[in-house]
C-alpha cells in the first residue's frame, strides 16, 4: 500500500471515503434484454489453483488485538514515543502502587529492553484491547508471566471487570531469577470488559504477561483468534501475500542491535521475527503503533500451510516507499539484506540438517514449507534506483535457488510516470512477475473490465496484489466482482489476485474499506468479502470463452461548474475566467470585489486580499470552493494561481457536479512531487492522468483548461501540459463462463450492476447438460452494507430447473450471480 495516496489522516491528498453511485442504463426501471454466447469447444485461459489469494498487513491492528489471539496489550512494556506520540512503557496498563518500567541490565534478555518493576504490595491491571479482555463463559484462558524475586513472592492473578471476578484467582509462587511462570483460567461468565490484574506481596519484576484463549485456531500455541482465522480459511485462499505492504518498505534497514542503538522504526525483517517470542525484536508499526512480533515469519508460514495458502512472503529492497522514497546506498547493509532473503529461503525450504532449517525444526515444523514465490520490495516511487537494487536480490536468489519466482512491482498506481518507467524497466530486466497495486473509484473498476486484454503475452506475469473500490458498500462489491470477470478473462496473464486489506478492527483503523472487520468478541465479513468467497470458491480450471452483448451507453459531454481548492497549501487565486466554445463570458471574477459568487463547500479559511481569492489554513485539506452552472459545457477556464506557502500546489475543479463528483487538475499534489487530473465519483477517485513536476512557492501560474465533449486539454503558462477523453463506458452487465475440471461443471458468473433486472438469453453453444443449475446469488441495495448486527449481503443458494443448451434467466439488479450447470 502507497503512504501517501488514499489514507485516512495520512499523506498528501487522502481519500474521500464515500464511494461512486454505479450509472444506470436509459430506463433503468424496465427489464434490460442481454445475451451471453458460450463457445465449448474454443479454449480459453488456464486458470492456475494460486490465482486468487488473500494479502495480510498488520494495519488496522490486523495482529496484535486482532489474528494474533495475545489477550493482553503491550505485554512486555515495550511501548514508547517511537511507535505513537500517545504512548508510554504502561499504555493499557493501570497501576495501583510502586510501578516503574526500566530499561537496565537486569532485563529478562538482551532483545527484550524493558521490564515492569512491581513493589510489595503493588498491582497492574491490563485492559486489552477495544472495550477490554474478551472472555467466553466455560472457556479456558492459559495465563504466563516471566517474573523474577530474589527474596521470593506470591503473585495474585485475577481476571475481572467491574462487576467483579471473571474467573477463580490464581496465585502463583515466585522465587530467583527470570522463569516462566503459567496458569489457567476458566471463565465463570461471560464479558467483553475483561481486565488482567497482578498483584505482588514483595518486590518483584516482571515481563511478557500474558493470557491466551485455549480454543485458538487448530489449537496451537502462540496462535490465531479462530474466527478471524477461519473466515479467511473459508476463502479457500490460494496465496498468502505477507507481511506488508508499507510494513517492508519504510523506517530505517538497519537492524535491531546495540550497533544501531536499538533502533526502534525500522523495516519489517524476518529474523527480528522468530524463535521464542520473549526474545522477539519490538519495532513501530508504520500505521501508528507497536508491532510485539509475536505473530511473526514462522507463524505466517503456519498459517499458509494451514489454510493450503501458498506462502508469498515480501522483503524490503532498501528503497523506501509510502511517502519516504529514499534509497539506502550502502553496499555492506544491501549484501546483507540480500543474505537475510537467502537465509528466508532456507528457513521456508532448507532440511534440519541446514543452519535455518534447524531453526524451522526446533520452532516446531521439521518439514519444509515449500517455499516458490518472494516479492522484493513495495510500491517504491523511485523505479530506477529500485530496479538497481532488485536485480541484486534476483541474482543471489537465482544463483542459489533458481526456482524460485522473484517478483518485482510497478509502484503505488495503476498509470502514470512511475508505473510506465517500472514497467518499462521490469520488462528490460526480463522479470517474470510484477506486482500492480491500485484503488479507485466504483466507475473505475467498470470501466477498466478490459485493462488487461492488450497486456503483452510474452511479458512479464501480473501479480495484482492489492485492489479495491473506495468503499464497502454492495456497489463497491459489485464493481470489484465486474472487474473479477476481466482478471479471470486474462488468468494467462493476472496470474496472481488479492484484494487489501484483508482486516480491520473497528477501533483502530488506519485505512477503510477492509474486507474483515471485528472488535475483541465479534466479526463479520464486509459485502466486498462475500464477493471474493464467492469468486474464490467458485473460480474453475479454465475459461470457456464467452461474449456478452452490452448496455445501450447515454454519453453526453461533461458537464459541470468549476472550483478552486487547496491541499495543505495555502494559495491565492485571480484573473478566473469561463468562457462558452463561442466566446460568451459565463463567468469573470479578478476578485475586485467580494467572493459572493462562490460557495464553500470545503474546509479551509477564504478571504479577499488585494484582488485575490486567498485560502489561508496550510492544515486544511479539500478546502474547495465553486462557482458557476453544474450544466455548463464546452468552456475555457482560465485561473492565475500562487502558491503562498504549504506542503502542496493547487487544485483547479472542473466539471463540478457537486461536493463528490467533479474533476480536477492537481498540480503539486503528493508532497509537491507530481502533478495529476483526477476524477471523483461520489468521493471515490480515480486518477485518469499524471506527471511528475512541482509548484514553486511565490510564483504566479497561468492555468487554463479547455473542456470540448468529452475531451479535456489542459495548459499550463500557456504550454499544453496534456489531455485525456473521458469516453470509456461504465459497463453495468459483465459474465465470464469457467469450467470446474474436476465436476465437469460450466460455471456462468455474471454481475448486474445496475438498478434493473437484466433478462439474459444464454446460449451454451450447443452444450449438453443437464436442466438443473445451483445457483447461489448475492443481491442488495447499492448503499447496503454488512455490520456486526445486520449482514444484508449474504449468498443465497436456490436450483434453477430451466437449464438447456438454450435458455433465459433473469439475473436480479445490483447482483452477483453465479450457475454451476453440469455437463453431461
Amino acid at each position: 500500500m502507497s503512504g501517501t495516496r488514499w489514507r485516512l489522516g495520512l499523506g498528501a491528498t487522502a481519500l474521500l471515503t464515500a464511494s461512486a453511485l454505479l450509472p444506470s442504463p436509459a430506463h433503468a426501471e424496465a427489464a434490460a434484454d442481454y445475451t451471453i454466447t458460450v463457445d465449448p469447444s474454443a479454449r480459453g485461459a488456464a486458470i492456475d489453483d494460486t490465482m486468487y489469494g488473500v494479502f495480510y498487513e498488520d494495519i488496522n491492528r490486523a495482529a496484535d488485538g486482532g489474528l494474533y489471539a495475545e489477550l493482553v496489550q503491550n505485554r512486555s512494556f515495550e511501548y514508547s514515543t517511537a511507535d505513537n506520540a500517545s504512548y508510554t512503557p504502561l499504555t493499557s496498563w493501570t497501576a495501583d502502587g510502586t510501578a516503574e518500567v526500566l530499561n537496565d541490565a537486569g532485563r529478562l534478555n538482551e532483545r527484550n529492553r524493558n521490564y515492569l518493576s512491581l513493589g510489595a504490595g503493588s498491582s497492574v491491571a491490563n485492559s486489552g484491547y477495544n472495550t477490554g479482555i474478551h472472555v467466553e463463559k466455560g472457556e479456558k484462558y492459559d495465563f504466563s508471566v516471566w517474573a523474577r524475586a530474589e527474596s521470593g513472592t506470591t503473585l495474585t492473578v485475577t481476571l475481572k471487570d467491574a462487576a467483579g471476578t471473571l474467573a477463580k484467582v490464581r496465585q502463583v509462587a515466585v522465587k530467583g531469577e527470570w522463569r516462566k511462570y503459567t496458569a489457567t483460567f476458566t471463565a465463570t461468565r461471560t464479558s467483553n470488559r475483561g481486565r488482567l490484574a497482578v498483584a505482588t506481596t514483595a518486590p518483584a519484576a516482571l515481563d511478557m504477561v500474558s493470557l491466551f484463549p485455549r480454543d485458538t485456531y487448530k489449537g496451537q500455541s502462540n496462535g490465531l483468534r479462530k474466527d478471524l482465522a477461519e473466515k479467511i480459511e473459508a476463502l479457500s485462499p490460494g496465496f498468502l501475500r505477507f507481511p506488508g505492504g508499507c510494513l517492508v518498505n519504510t523506517g530505517s534497514m538497519e537492524d535491531y542491535s546495540e550497533a544501531s542503538g536499538w533502533e526502534r522504526e525500522r523495516s519489517y525483517q524476518w529474523k527480528d521475527t522468530i524463535g521464542p517470542v520473549e526474545e522477539r525484536a519490538t519495532n513501530a508499526n508504520f500505521w501508528g503503533y507497536n508491532q510485539s512480533y509475536g505473530l511473526g515469519y514462522y507463524e505466517y508460514f503456519r498459517f499458509a500451510e494451514d489454510i493450503g495458502a501458498m506462502p508469498l512472503p515480501v522483503v524490503p529492497a532498501l528503497v523506501t516507499g509510502c511517502g519516504q522514497n529514499r534509497a539506502t546506498d550502502d553496499d555492506a547493509l544491501l549484501k546483507r539484506h540480500i543474505q537475510d532473503t537467502l537465509d528466508l529461503i532456507e528457513f521456508a525450504n532448507g532440511p534440519r540438517t541446514s543452519e535455518w532449517g534447524a531453526k524451522r525444526a526446533e520452532m516446531g515444523h521439521p518439514k519444509p514449507f515449500g517455499l516458490t514465490h518472494i516479492g522484493v520490495g513495495n510500491e517504491e516511487n523511485l523505479p530506477r534506483e529500485f530496479m538497481a537494487r532488485f536485480k541484486e536480490f534476483r541474482a543471489a536468489i537465482e544463483a542459489e535457488y533458481p526456482g524460485i519466482t522473484v517478483v518485482s512491482n510497478s509502484g503505488p498506481d495503476d498509470s502514470g510516470a512511475t508505473f510506465d518507467t517500472a514497467w518499462q524497466l521490469n520488462r528490460e530486466a526480463g522479470v517474470d512477475m510484477v506486482d500492480e497495486h491500485y484503488y479507485n473509484s466504483p466507475q473505475w473498476f467498470l470501466q477498466n473490465n478490459d485493462r488487461y486484454d492488450s497486456y503483452d503475452r510474452n511479458g512479464p506475469k501480473v501479480f495484482l496484489g492489492e485492489y479495491a473500490s473506495q468503499g464497502n458498500a454492495w456497489k463497491n462489491a459489485l464493481s470489484e466482482a465486474a472487474f473479477m470477470t476481466g482478471l479471470e478473462r486474462n488468468a494467462d496473464i493476472v496470474k496472481l489476485a488479492s484484494y487489501a486489506p484483508l482486516l480491520a478492527n473497528g477501533d483502530y483503523v488506519q485505512w477503510s474499506p477492509d474486507m474483515i472487520w471485528f472488535n475483541n468478541h465479534a466479526s463479520w465479513g464486509s459485502a466486498n468479502y462475500e464477493v471474493q468467497k464467492l469468486f474464490m470458491n467458485n473460480t474453475g480450471d479454465r475459461v470457456v470463452p464467452s461474449k456478452a452483448t452490452g448496455t445501450p451507453a447515454v454519453s453526453g459531454p461533461i458537464t459541470g461548474a468549476v472550483g478552486l481548492s487547496t491541499w495543505a497549501t495555502s494559495a491565492a487565486y485571480d484573473d478566473v475566467k469561463v468562457t462558452s466554445a463561442d466566446g460568451k463570458t459565463l463567468l469573470a471574477d479578478d476578485f475586485s470585489g467580494d467572493a459572493s459568487r462562490w460557495t464553500h463547500s470545503g474546509t479551509g479559511s477564504w478571504t479577499v486580499e488585494d484582488g485575490q481569492y486567498v485560502q489561508t489554513d496550510t492544515a486544511a485539506e479539500n478546502t474547495m470552493v465553486t462557482a458557476g452552472d453544474p450544466a455548463w459545457k464546452d468552456y475555457d477556464l482560465h485561473v492565475k494561481a500562487t502558491k503562498k506557502s504549504g506542503n502542496e500546489g493547487f487544485l483547479i475543479a472542473f466539471g463540478v457536479k457537486d461536493t463528490g463528483n467533479y474533476y480536477w487538475w492537481n498540480l503539486g499534489g503528493w508532497n509537491n512531487t507530481q502533478s495529476a487530473v483526477e476524477q471523483a465519483s461520489d468521493g471515490g477517485k480515480s486518477t485518469l492522468l499524471t506527471k511528475a513536476g512541482s509548484i514553486e512557492t511565490g510564483r504566479a501560474y497561468d492555468i487554463d483548461i479547455k473542456v470540448r465533449g468529452r475531451q479535456v486539454t489542459l495548459y499550463l503558462d500557456g504550454k499544453e501540459w496534456g489531455s485525456f477523453t473521458d469516453d470509456k463506458p461504465a459497463e453495468p452487465f459483465r459474465q465470464i463462463v469457467t469450467e470446474d475440471e474436476r465436476t465437469g461443471e460450466l460455471i456462468v458468473k455474471v454481475v448486474n450492476a445496475q438498478d434493473a433486472p437484466a433478462r439474459t438469453a444464454v446460449d451454451l453453444g450447443g452444450a449438453k447438460v443437464a436442466p438443473k443449475a445451483r445457483v447461489t446469488t448475492l443481491a442488495a441495495d447499492q448503499d447496503a452494507v454488512n455490520t456486526e448486527t445486520d449482514t444484508p449481503v449474504t449468498p443465497v443458494r436456490s436450483t434453477f430447473s430451466g437449464v438447456a443448451s438454450e435458455f433465459t434467466y433473469t439475473f436480479p439488479a445490483n447482483s452477483v450471480t453465479f450457475l454451476r450447470i453440469r455437463q453431461r
